[in-house]
C-alpha cells in the first residue's frame, strides 16, 4: 500500500531535515505532513447507515492501521464484529472484511469508499452459509453518526420527565407498547423482532447501534419503563372490561 510505504520513508527524510536546522518549524513541518498523509485513511472511519435488503443496517468502521480494519455490523437485532483489509487504489479504498463466522448470519463485505466522496460507501455482503433466507445483497450507505435524541418519537416525554400515573392509566395496551419501544430506539436499541425493525427502521431518526441498552438508560427512563409495563400488564388483565 503507498501509505504504507512512503510514510516512513518520509518521516526519516523529515526528522534529518528538523535534526540538521534544529528549528521548531521544521519540527511543525513533520507533523503536518505526517497528518497529511495519514488524512486520506481517517476519511473511511465512522458510522454508516441505510438499507440492506429489508433491513436498516449500520456499518462501524472504528479503526484502520497498516492495511489492516476492524469495526461492527449493527442489522436484524445483531452486532457483529468484523476484521480484514484494506487497499488503496488512486482514490478508492477497497475494503475486504470477514464477521467471525461462529454466528448462522455471518458473512463477508466488500466495500468501496471514494475518498474526494467519503460520505457514501457501496459495496456487497455475501453470507458464510447462503439459504432460502438468507441471500447476498448489495448496498449503498451514507456517513451518519448516531445521537441520542430526546424529541423525537409519538411520546418524548418519557425520556424526558418522569412520568405519572395520568399519562398512561387511559393508553391501550399497543400505545403504551409503542411509547416504552421508543425509548429504546432513541438509544439505537437494534430490535430482534421484525415488526418493531420495520416500525422504528421507517423513521428517519433512527439508527440501529447496538442490541444492549441496558447502560445507556437514565434513571428517568427505567423509572418510566417500569411505570408502563405495569399499565401494559393492567391493559392487558382488565382493557376488555373497559372497551379497550
Amino acid at each position: 500500500m503507498k501509505i504504507k510505504v512512503l510514510f516512513p520513508v518520509l518521516l526519516l527524510c523529515i526528522a534529518a531535515s528538523c535534526n540538521s536546522s534544529g528549528g521548531k518549524d521544521k519540527k511543525s513541518d513533520a507533523s503536518n505532513i505526517a497528518d497529511a498523509l495519514l488524512a486520506p485513511t481517517l476519511k473511511i472511519l465512522g458510522s454508516f447507515v441505510g438499507d440492506f435488503g429489508d433491513n436498516k443496517i449500520t456499518l462501524l468502521i472504528t479503526k484502520a492501521s497498516g492495511d489492516t480494519i476492524e469495526g461492527r455490523s449493527v442489522v436484524g437485532g445483531n452486532d457483529r464484529p468484523f476484521s480484514g483489509t484494506f487497499k488503496n487504489t488512486g482514490d478508492v479504498y477497497a475494503i475486504t472484511a470477514s464477521e467471525p463466522g461462529d454466528d448462522k448470519y455471518d458473512g463477508v463485505f466488500n466495500i468501496s469508499i471514494d475518498v474526494t466522496k467519503p460520505d457514501v460507501i457501496t459495496g456487497s455482503w455475501t453470507p458464510n452459509k447462503p439459504g432460502e433466507n438468507l441471500a447476498a445483497k448489495r448496498f449503498t450507505l451514507e456517513r451518519k453518526a448516531f445521537r441520542y435524541l430526546q424529541d423525537v418519537g409519538m411520546y418524548p416525554d418519557a425520556s424526558k420527565r418522569l412520568l405519572k400515573e395520568a399519562d398512561v392509566e387511559n393508553l391501550m395496551k399497543p400505545e403504551l407498547q409503542q411509547m416504552r419501544n421508543e425509548i429504546f430506539a432513541r438509544h439505537g436499541y437494534c430490535f430482534k423482532k421484525k415488526d418493531l425493525r420495520e416500525e422504528f427502521e421507517n423513521k428517519d431518526w433512527y439508527i440501529p447501534n447496538t442490541v444492549d441498552v441496558k447502560k445507556d438508560l437514565t434513571e428517568i427512563e427505567k423509572k418510566n419503563i417500569a411505570l408502563i409495563k405495569k399499565y401494559e400488564k393492567y391493559a392487558e388483565d382488565y382493557g376488555d372490561d373497559f372497551g379497550r
